[in-house]
């Protein structure tokens, strides 16, 4: 498989991302022409190789994912520069780190709470993550300060919310920030969709003594054959069928 030819712009831009992991990503395909998960794995040492490739992609290096085969013939993922017209712009230099004040501003108006299951924890419990994902909008605002455009997440929510995203059309494909700010990973308050599917989503957490009524209504499911979804769904279909 030959390399591809890259333009003297493009090598700059490259040469310019100093992070370890997206820099020795960058520099086997330069060398190569592509990089497999298995040489990410074994030549490396990065046991999640779709982690190190996101590495590259969060610098704004577009990367085409194909298959070949393994040292064993079984087919495997491999990653190599895309169309170089897709280049994004105020990406470079990845993700930049908050400073330690930022998380305090974020938990103002509202507390140290999770944004979207609202769950009231210790600040060090809490990530910052941005409304819009990084992979779509990058941290195009971050220098003005922009709290509106980022929120607290506990950790649960915030792997629900990455896995949500990750499988979406918009992430993949469109890159659209208006998709994204109309969903309920983005804007819980106020949404229209989930992940472009026409869905509603409701996170709810039993804390202290209410868990007492969690744990009842857990034995009326389990009586009822239903998981715990399916049984508190029936219950509030019923109360907005009476009024």
């Amino acid at each position: 498989m030959g390399k591809q030819k890259l333009s003297k712009e493009f090598l700059d831009r490259l040469g310019a991302i100093t992070n370890k992991r997206p820099k020795t990503v960058i520099e086997h395909i330069l060398k190569h022409g592509f990089i497999t998960t298995q040489e990410l794995r074994d030549l490396y040492g990065y046991n999640h190789p779709p982690r190190a490739a996101k590495d590259v992609r969060d610098q704004g290096i577009p990367l085409d994912t194909f298959r070949v085969k393994g040292q064993d013939g079984r087919s495997i993922a491999a990653y190599r520069f895309a169309d170089l017209s897709k280049i994004r712009r105020g990406f470079l230099g990845g993700r930049r780190a908050f400073p330690k004040y930022f998380k305090g501003k974020l938990a103002e108006p509202n507390g140290c709470r999770c944004f979207i299951c609202l769950a009231q924890l210790e600040e060090r419990y809490l990530q910052i993550d941005h409304r819009v994902p990084y992979e779509v909008a990058g941290d195009v605002k971050f220098d003005e300060r922009d709290l509106t455009s980022y929120m607290l997440l506990c950790g649960s929510c915030n792997r629900a919310k990455s896995w949500s995203c990750e499988h979406c059309r918009n992430w993949e494909e469109l890159k659209s920030q208006g998709i994204c700010a109309s969903c309920y990973w983005a804007s819980p308050e106020e949404y229209s969709s989930i992940a472009m599917q026409k869905a509603r989503r409701l996170d709810l957490i039993w804390v202290g003594d209410e868990t007492k009524v969690y744990d009842k209504m857990m034995v009326q499911a389990m009586s009822a054959k239903e998981t715990m979804p399916k049984y508190v769904k029936s219950i509030l279909q019923q109360i907005t069928t009476k009024k």
